[in-house]
């Protein structure tokens, strides 16, 4: 399958997301109620519900999209494009209108790593409770899996063994690729963004998280890195 892709027609996602309010004090006592239920089966150590809330953007139902960094190869060179910022319905909204035009064709597809369990499930959660309409490319209701045009580095690692979940970090480390992980990671995201305020930082981050499953996806393709120099980060 894999000397089937063509790379060209791939556009490589990744997405950051936070709790929806930055104190589990702040959120709606309809919403929090469900959170202390969600809660109660995350418990490991008698931790609160207040004490577990900072894991409450891993999840669609009570998290939000701050940035969608998306990067697509043209003439041997990566270019990188970000949607972010506080408001999600408008962020939502761009990225949509961008599948809609650019990524119609049934030949196109979407990557990410851990993607068909995390990023493109809630990408779509958060576009149904925004009330803005599934491009076809994530609308997989009723479609064989065959159909479906989403690509997982995580799920082509596996190559059926479901039993680890191997970090995107890890594999870079091992494919000897540049490591994008150089300033935070996903578990300092909330914080930048709710205490520091420092979006452009958390865009920055993720769009070096794209770079890095463009060139793992190279390397699982024996083809060779593309260099520093012909990769383009959005302004």
């Amino acid at each position: 399958m894999l000397n089937k892709i063509d790379l060209s027609k791939v556009l490589f996602l990744d997405i950051e997301t936070v709790p929806q309010q930055e104190k589990y004090t702040n959120v709606p006592k309809r919403i929090q109620k469900l959170w202390d239920t969600k809660a109660g089966f995350l418990a490991r150590n008698e931790e609160s519900p207040e004490e577990l809330y900072n894991r409450a953007g891993i999840y669609a139902e009570f998290g939000k999209i701050i940035c969608i960094s998306v990067g697509y190869i043209r003439e041997g060179e990566i270019r990188l494009k970000s949607f972010y910022g506080d408001d999600e319905l408008a962020l939502l909204h761009d990225f949509a209108e961008m599948l809609n035009q650019y990524y119609s064709s049934p030949y196109q597809l979407l990557c990410a790593h851990n993607g068909k369990e995390f990023d493109f499930p809630y990408i779509a959660r958060r576009m149904l409770i925004n009330g803005i309409p599934l491009p076809e490319i994530l609308n997989i209701a009723g479609k064989k899996p065959w159909d479906v045009q989403h690509l997982d580095t995580l799920e082509l690692w596996k190559f059926g063994d479901y039993k680890n979940y191997t970090s995107l970090n890890l594999l870079t480390a091992i494919f000897d690729i540049p490591t994008p992980k150089d300033d935070i990671d996903g578990s300092m995201v909330a914080g930048v963004y709710y205490k520091e305020k420092d979006l452009p930082r958390i865009k920055a981050y993720c769009e070096k998280d794209v770079v890095a499953l463009v060139q793992l996806m190279r390397k699982y393709k024996n083809l060779e890195l593309i260099p520093e120099g012909a990769i383009h980060y959005s302004t």
